[in-house]
């Protein structure tokens, strides 16, 4: 099983989004979430460190400026979606990613307080 580390990156630009109101609070996430076509099109126009900053996980062991290196999408690449935070905690607590779970808790919590 891959093991993923904590991308600070992404920490500090979902904050920064969530600070700018740059978030869509209620979406379906399965429907929402970039496919591989919305990657590639993102990537043409953005550099690996900017599409970095939309994955809250780093992938121990993968190869920079690749796809797989990137784990835990947290948005359109526009927003920021709740839905996304909720499934990036569900599925790194399902597979026992601790760190990762308890960073997009914290982002959950950081929205929430913001909308509130």
């Amino acid at each position: 099983m891959a093991k993923y580390a904590v991308n600070p990156e992404a920490v500090d630009n979902a904050r920064k989004l969530i600070d700018a109101r740059q978030y869509v609070l209620d979406s379906d996430w399965g429907e929402a979430q970039p496919r591989a076509d919305d990657q590639n099109a993102y990537l043409e126009k953005h550099s690996w460190d900017e599409y970095g900053a939309w994955h809250l996980g780093l992938t121990d062991g993968a190869g920079e400026e690749t796809k797989a290196r990137y784990a835990f999408v947290l948005g359109d690449f526009r927003r920021i979606h709740r839905t996304a935070l909720i499934a990036s905690v569900y599925r790194a607590s399902e597979w026992r990613h601790k760190e990762v779970e308890l960073a997009a808790h914290d982002l959950l919590q950081y929205l929430d307080a913001k909308t509130a």
